[in-house]
């Protein structure tokens, strides 16, 4: 079971506390300063992003922090925590890159096709702004630096966090609720939320807790690291607005004046898409006991407490 892995490793809690705290400082600290101060980040972004022509350069700066910040993790894990990364990913014998491939190509073609409905029905809402060099030059950056990004959310939030929590409160509901809430205030401070509202954390939370219910119906992160990267791609490459987090020179923009993002806009991703997307993972996984599997009790592990020991 997923969440037993933690047994695997040495769980002091002064050990958990420093490795939290050295992971959650700087967006604890970042989203303080972004509620509490009279900066308008907006316009702050707007003059970073006319100083410096390429929107590449931007993407580099913005996920580059992860890169340090998930091999930081995975250090903590290994040299701190003594376990593995495998462990930490997975309770099955290896990492399986199929169910990441799968998860990514589901979500992939429903990206896709979600796009070209909307574009169908209200065509004025986006407006090609395809530039060749600079899209492909995207396209690499994306490959390579996403999966650190996406990865250190995975790994901190459905994996070191629900595993550390689930061991600590002995259920598996509590930790799926409470990381999908730190999930959705880990984005609170984007400027997506400042731009449509509040109702944009919906989404955040919503998502947090299908990728939670995914790790814990599949025992592993294989399914919501290719669906969290499958996710980020398209929002990188395929349609940004200009209030987006990130901003690139995707092959469609928004425009402003036409594209507006209503309260049921937010929801039907969470209420039609997701369910169509843990209906297709549970019959191919042949998902079953899902009662035990979100609710169910965490016991201890003599096995993996003796071998620690």
């Amino acid at each position: 079971m997923f969440i037993r892995q933690a047994y695997k490793g040495d769980n002091t809690p002064w050990k958990v506390l420093l490795t939290s705290f050295m992971l959650l400082s700087i967006f604890i600290y970042n989203i303080i300063f972004m509620f509490t101060t009279d900066i308008d980040f907006k316009e702050e972004m707007d003059a970073m992003y006319e100083q410096v022509p390429s929107n590449n350069f931007w993407l580099v700066i913005n996920l580059g922090l992860f890169v340090f910040l998930l091999l930081m993790l995975f250090g903590l894990v290994v040299y701190l925590h003594k376990r593995s990364l495998v462990s930490l990913t997975t309770a099955r014998s290896k990492i399986d890159l199929k169910r990441v491939a799968f998860s990514f190509g589901l979500v992939f073609l429903l990206g896709i096709l979600t796009f070209g409905i909307e574009y169908y029905m209200n065509p004025e809402a986006v407006v090609l702004d395809f530039k060749p060099v600079s899209f492909i030059i995207l396209v690499v950056f994306s490959l390579i630096l996403f999966p650190f990004q996406i990865g250190l959310e995975e790994y901190l939030f459905r994996g070191y966090f629900m595993q550390q929590i689930g061991i600590a409160v002995k259920n598996r509901w509590f930790p799926l609720i409470s990381t999908s809430v730190m999930f959705g205030l880990l984005h609170s401070a984007n400027p997506e939320v400042a731009e449509m509202g509040g109702v944009t954390m919906i989404f955040y939370i919503g998502t947090g807790l299908l990728l939670g219910i995914m790790t814990l119906m599949d025992d592993g992160l294989e399914l919501a690291l290719g669906f969290h990267f499958a996710n980020n791609f398209l929002a990188a490459t395929l349609v940004t607005a200009e209030y987006s987090a990130l901003r690139t020179d995707s092959l469609f923009k928004y425009v402003p004046q036409e594209s507006t993002v209503s309260f049921w806009g937010i929801l039907i991703p969470i209420l039609i898409l997701y369910p169509i997307i843990l209906f297709v993972l549970a019959k191919k996984y042949k998902w079953n006991n899902w009662k035990e599997k979100l609710f169910g009790r965490v016991p201890d592990d003599e096995i993996y407490a003796n071998a620690k020991e």
